[in-house]
C-alpha cells in the first residue's frame, strides 16, 4: 500500500474536488455540501507532517479521516434514497478513499509499533 501521507493527499483532494462538484452542480446548494471541502483543506495542510512522521498530526490526520468516514454514512444513506445516483457516488468514492487512507494509516502505526 502507497505511503499514508499520499493516500491520505488523495482522499483529501477527493473531499474538496467532489465537495466542491457537488455543491456547485447541485440545484439548491447548501452550505453543508461544503463540510467535506473543509475537512479536505485540514487533511492537506495536515500532510506535511504526515509525511514527516509527526505523530501528533498523524493522529489528527487519522481523527479527522475517521470522523469523516462516519459522517459520510448519512449523505450515502439520503443520495440513495433519493436515486441520486451521481451523489452516491460522489460519496461514495470519498467513503472509500477515507476507509483506504485509514487502513493505510493503521498499517503504518503497527509497522512503527513493530520498528521499535
Amino acid at each position: 500500500m502507497p505511503a499514508p501521507h499520499i493516500v491520505s493527499l488523495v482522499h483529501a483532494l477527493s473531499l474538496i474536488l467532489l465537495g466542491s462538484y457537488g455543491y456547485y452542480t447541485s440545484d439548491n446548494p447548501s452550505m453543508t455540501a461544503l463540510i467535506p471541502v473543509i475537512f479536505g483543506v485540514i487533511l492537506i495542510v495536515c500532510n506535511r507532517g504526515v509525511k514527516n512522521q509527526n505523530k501528533a498530526i498523524a493522529h489528527i490526520a487519522v481523527l479527522l479521516t475517521l470522523l469523516i468516514v462516519i459522517s459520510l454514512f448519512m449523505p450515502l444513506r439520503s443520495s440513495i434514497g433519493r436515486g441520486d445516483t451521481g451523489a452516491v457516488v460522489r460519496v461514495s468514492v470519498m467513503l472509500i478513499t477515507g476507509v483506504i487512507a485509514m487502513v493505510s494509516f493503521i498499517q503504518s502505526f503497527r509497522a512503527a509499533r513493530k520498528a521499535k
